[in-house]
């Protein structure tokens, strides 16, 4: 990444309200960077703050709502307009979802893909032209499901694919041009992300003919949520940092070993056996 001047390197991070997105501001803060950090509900900053607080750092806290083109846009023309520069972005606001093709609506499944994919192109393209300026890093957040495809999980893994193939397929045009393309995988992270998929774990799960499959893969996610298994978002923000600063990033960056082969039983299966021996195990 050019550093041609002693001014601050200034990063954008989206979704910054908790889990990993939280930690990778505070963490970018705390190695020097100018962070804004972003989140479409600014009322929902105090967590943040607190963080940073703790830490001693100083966050530039702005909304960004990634399913607003118009938000997108004011957010980072804001960002160059008040600091001259945009060395980088992390693209990490993202929203949950589990459910099955037949229970889902076609609306369902749009809108996790507005927020999950959409979302990080909309960002992307107004920040590329000004990462080209500086030769800046483009990370985006995707998910050890944004390469192995998850039993209820249909609507959320595609939209992570996508980014996957996106992502995979804009690197190299963007390497022409100076900016690195990265992706972060991480696998089951302690955050608030269990709270947020919109079905009600504690309470009887209605899933049609699918309920008992439904049963068996929530009961072990919870499990690996909240057995003390899963990783800090800190851990995570680790990853996102070594993606903002290792002299050459690899494109793809897992945030732990068990992330690591678990994603590697993907890239080495084939005819994808592993993978459904894996993962039909879960379900049954």
């Amino acid at each position: 990444m050019s550093t041609a001047s002693a001014t601050p390197r200034t990063v954008l991070i989206t979704g910054t309200s908790s889990g990993i997105g939280l930690a990778a501001a505070v963490a970018a803060a705390r190695a020097g960077w100018r962070t804004v950090a972003t989140l479409r509900d600014t009322t929902r900053a105090d967590a943040l703050r607190k963080a940073a607080a703790e830490a001693g750092v100083e966050l530039d806290i702005r909304q960004l709502d990634v399913t607003d083109e118009a938000s997108v846009a004011a957010a980072v023309d804001g960002v160059v307009a008040d600091y001259g520069r945009l060395d980088a972005v992390v693209n990490n606001a993202g929203a949950g979802h589990v459910g099955t093709l037949e229970n889902d609506t076609l609306d369902d499944v749009r809108g996790v893909m507005e927020v999950n994919f959409f979302g990080v192109l909309a960002v992307s393209k107004v920040a590329l032209p000004h990462l080209r300026a500086t030769g800046g890093r483009l990370v985006t957040v995707t998910s050890v499901g944004g390469v192995v495809g998850q039993p209820f999980n249909e609507a959320y893994c595609a939209a992570k694919f996508a980014v996957e193939g996106y992502m995979e397929s804009l690197a190299p045009v963007a390497r022409t041009l100076g900016v690195t393309v990265s992706v972060v995988e991480p696998g089951a992270v302690a955050t608030e992300f269990v709270n947020n998929i919109g079905i009600d774990i504690e309470g009887d799960l209605d899933a049609g003919p699918y309920t008992g499959a439904l049963r068996t893969y929530i009961d072990r996610t919870v499990a690996q949520f909240l057995d003390g298994t899963a990783q800090t978002p800190a851990g995570a923000a680790e990853a996102v940092m070594e993606a903002l600063t290792a002299e050459q990033p690899p494109f793809r960056l897992q945030t732990t070993d068990w992330a690591r082969g678990f994603v590697g039983t993907k890239l080495a299966d084939t005819d994808g056996s592993a993978v459904q021996a894996l993962t039909s195990a879960w379900v049954s």
